[in-house]
C-alpha cells in the first residue's frame, strides 16, 4: 500500500535530504523506505530504482544550482556577475553536498534542460566579456572546473593551511575574471596577432 502524500518529489527530497546529511552513497532504497515509513516495495510506485533515484536527485540538484546562479546573476556583469554566480554556486556546494555530488554525474543530466540552462548562465556572463562560440564553452569548462575544484577541495577538507580561505574563494574569482579578460582580448585580436 502506497502512503497518502508520498509522490515521487517526496521521495526525491527524502533522499536529498539524506545525501546531504549522510553522503550521497548513504541513499539507498532501504534507508530511503526507512526515513518515509514504507517498506522498500512501496518505494517502485515513484521510482524505477535505484539509478532512476539518483538520476531525479541529480536532476533536482542541477535545477536547484541553475535557479541559484541564475538569480545571483540577475542585474550583474561580468566581475560582479562572475563573483556572484561563482558565491552561488560555492553556497550550493556546501549547503547541499550530496546533493551536488549527485548532479555531477553529466550522464544522469542528458536530458534535462537544466544543465543547459546553467551553462547558458555563465555564456551570458561570458559574453559580457567578448567571449562568444567556442570561446565561451571553453572558457565556461575552465570556469566550472575552478569552481567545482574549489568546492571539491573544501568538502574534502583541502585546505589545511591556516590561512583565510574566504580569501583563497576572492583571489580565484580576481584570477578567473583577469583570465577572461586576457582570453576576450585575445580571441579579439587585441594586443595582438589574432
Amino acid at each position: 500500500m502506497v502512503r497518502a502524500g508520498l509522490d515521487p518529489d517526496a521521495v526525491v527530497s527524502a533522499a536529498a535530504r539524506i545525501a546531504d546529511a549522510e553522503g550521497l552513497e548513504a541513499v539507498t532504497l532501504a534507508r530511503l523506505a526507512g526515513e518515509l515509513g514504507v517498506r522498500t516495495p512501496s518505494l517502485y510506485s515513484h521510482v524505477a530504482g535505484l539509478d532512476d533515484l539518483r538520476r531525479r536527485l541529480s536532476v533536482r540538484g542541477a535545477r536547484e544550482l541553475a535557479d541559484a546562479m541564475q538569480e545571483a546573476a540577475a542585474g550583474r556583469s561580468r566581475r560582479d556577475a562572475l563573483h556572484a554566480v561563482a558565491s552561488a554556486y560555492r553556497e550550493y556546494a556546501r549547503t547541499h553536498p550530496g546533493t551536488y555530488q549527485a548532479l555531477q554525474r553529466s550522464a544522469d543530466l542528458r536530458d534535462d534542460d537544466a544543465a543547459a540552462r546553467a551553462v547558458r548562465v555563465v555564456t551570458a556572463i561570458l559574453a559580457g566579456y567578448g567571449l562568444e562560440g567556442d570561446d565561451a564553452i571553453h572558457a565556461t569548462r575552465a570556469v566550472r572546473a575552478a569552481l567545482h575544484g574549489f568546492a571539491a577541495l573544501a568538502a574534502g577538507g583541502g585546505f589545511g593551511i591556516a590561512l583565510s580561505v574566504d580569501e583563497t574563494f576572492e583571489r580565484l574569482v580576481d584570477l578567473l575574471d583577469r583570465g577572461l579578460q586576457g582570453a576576450s582580448s585575445a580571441s579579439s585580436g587585441v594586443g595582438g596577432v589574432p
